[in-house]
């Protein structure tokens, strides 16, 4: 009862006052007898933080991967901007809760790099790995490999990977992982400086992330989705 009340207030909040940027209509994920997902519906608004709070194995990843286009509800629909996921990858950049990033390479050379792949792949990626590097606090010229950096450091690596593709809607897995406070915060001041980028066309920037660490997550969150065992089972809206 409570996740169906939960959705119901989700789906109201926006459709009728608001343009939606995400939307997931009764998803559920399977894998063979377990429910990833049960029965999930909510929506986005663009240019808003939404923050999906709960414990490992509440669904948070599974859900986030979903909006990715990275793998499909085995029941119930998914629309990122109006459209499939799979469709607005140009749009859509996603950082899992792993660095992804070659140890033996330096920031410098893991963005060039991965810059290349999505040139290759026809998908959008405008800004300069130089920019991305500078914009999240790391020097380009740094010679270091990866694989030295402190945690604080390859986590912002990993964001300035995403954001070289300067993405509208960015989805981030986990991003306060093994942070320290002060690595925290500064991630924290990063995504809300993000949020000021302008969009061609005049769009908005949106954010969507899962953590277990709410308290971290509170200066970013517009509101936030609490999940248990697969389900959406509270919403509140946190902007004043």
């Amino acid at each position: 009862m409570m996740q169906t009340e939960a959705t119901t207030r989700s789906s109201a909040s926006f459709t009728a006052a608001q343009p939606i940027c995400v939307s997931v209509e009764s998803v559920s994920k399977i894998y063979g007898t377990f429910a990833a997902l049960r029965n999930v519906t909510a929506c986005v608004a663009p240019g808003s933080c939404t923050v999906i709070l709960g414990e490992n194995g509440a669904g948070k990843s599974t859900l986030l991967r979903i909006i990715a286009g990275l793998i499909a509800p085995t029941r119930g629909t998914a629309t990122v901007f109006g459209e499939t996921p799979r469709s607005q990858r140009r749009r859509i950049a996603y950082m899992s809760h792993a660095p992804m990033l070659y140890d033996e390479l330096t920031a410098m050379e893991n963005l060039t790099y991965f810059a290349s792949l999505h040139r290759g792949n026809s998908c959008a990626c405008v800004g300069s790995p130089e920019m991305a590097l500078r914009a999240v606090g790391l020097d380009p010229s740094l010679r270091r490999p990866v694989g030295q950096y402190s945690q604080g450091m390859r986590q912002r690596a990993s964001l300035a990977r995403v954001l070289q593709t300067d993405p509208e809607l960015l989805l981030l897995d986990e991003p306060f992982s093994n942070l320290d406070a002060a690595s925290a915060k500064h991630m924290v001041e990063l995504l809300a400086d993000f949020r000021t980028w302008p969009v061609a066309g005049g769009g908005q920037r949106t954010i969507i992330l899962t953590t277990h660490q709410a308290t971290l997550a509170e200066p970013l969150a517009d509101r936030t989705l609490t999940m248990r065992q697969g389900q959406i089972v509270e919403i509140a809206e946190t902007a004043a």
